[in-house]
């Protein structure tokens, strides 16, 4: 079943500040408590006053005196990396290389037609980062697709996280197509169920069809507000279950294949709800189709205000 969406109005990403209220429009929920139909719908990080803002030790895992976010002294152990390698692989546990290769390449060379289709929501949402955000993480960052809107900006740096290190070389060509210089990228593989680093260290944290995958929806959303600065944003883009239609039926009959084949996808979850009831200060949450999304419809995209 093959669904479309037209483009996105121009005026739906306006953001003079984190506590703006954006304008709701009949096909998008603006809200921080409200209920929503199932479907159709890092400059360095720093440690004040030479400590921590973040007491989750295990979840940390030891940085180098090169890296682009290094840790707090207080932060590294002699165990942690090690600690934090039991975290990565019990929350997803290793696959054999040839697939996480193949994987990675899949994503890197195979999402050319949606990645086109939604290049006009993309390119709404991330011009909110625009000369507000200058340290970016972006979970689940794969093989960097969404580099090009935003990483280019005048003294960004970003952090990118992804479970799968065959990811890297791709995220890595990505951001140096973004204009953006090495020495501002940082990838490392983590979920994001722990992301390792400190309470309020980003301005901004992208993620893109990534929690259809994680072990744990409510988890990574708690974490990805956690290491947000307050005033800081949260651009997402998921896709979610369809209600009531055939398309829902061929959802729940090709779910449990999908989760072996694309690493854990899901296609029934309700990933709008789960970013609402997060407690940010304010959700803009629209509701759209893709033509060349088959069955990963319809999606939920949108800003989400710590």
């Amino acid at each position: 079943m093959i669904l479309y969406a037209s483009p996105p109005s121009s005026a739906i990403f306006s953001i003079s500040n984190a506590s703006q209220q954006a304008k709701p429009r009949s096909s998008s929920t603006n809200c921080a408590h409200q209920s929503i139909p199932e479907a159709p719908p890092f400059s360095r990080l720093f440690c004040h006053n030479h400590s921590c803002l973040c007491g989750r030790r295990r979840f940390i895992e030891a940085a180098t005196a090169t890296s682009l976010f290094p840790l707090c002294p207080s932060m590294a152990s002699s165990n942690s990396s090690s600690d934090y390698v039991a975290i990565l692989n019990r929350v997803r546990p290793p696959k054999p290389d040839w697939y996480e290769d193949f994987y990675a390449s899949v994503l890197a060379n195979g999402m050319k037609s949606y990645e086109e289709e939604i290049a006009v929501y993309k390119s709404q949402m991330f011009a909110n980062l625009r000369g507000k955000s200058q340290k970016v993480l972006e979970i689940g960052i794969g093989a960097g697709p969404n580099l090009k809107y935003y990483a280019g900006n005048e003294g960004m740096e970003v952090y990118g996280v992804d479970p799968n290190q065959k990811m890297e070389k791709y995220a890595r060509e990505a951001a140096k197509n973004a204009g953006l210089p090495p020495e501002s990228f940082e990838f490392k593989q983590a979920v994001g169920e722990a992301i390792p680093l400190p309470d309020a260290s980003v301005d901004a944290v992208v993620g893109t069809l990534v929690l259809c995958s994680v072990t744990d929806v409510d988890m990574t959303l708690r974490e990805v507000k956690r290491v947000l600065r307050p005033g800081g944003l949260y651009i997402f883009v998921e896709h979610v279950a369809a209600k009531g239609t055939a398309l829902r039926f061929i959802q729940d009959v090709l779910d449990p294949l999908q989760q072996i084949v694309a690493d854990g996808c899901h296609l029934t979850r309700r990933t709008g709800q789960n970013i609402i009831q997060t407690g940010f200060s304010n959700v803009d949450l629209n509701i759209t189709s893709f033509s060349d999304a088959a069955f990963i419809n319809p999606q939920v995209y949108g800003v989400a205000y710590r």
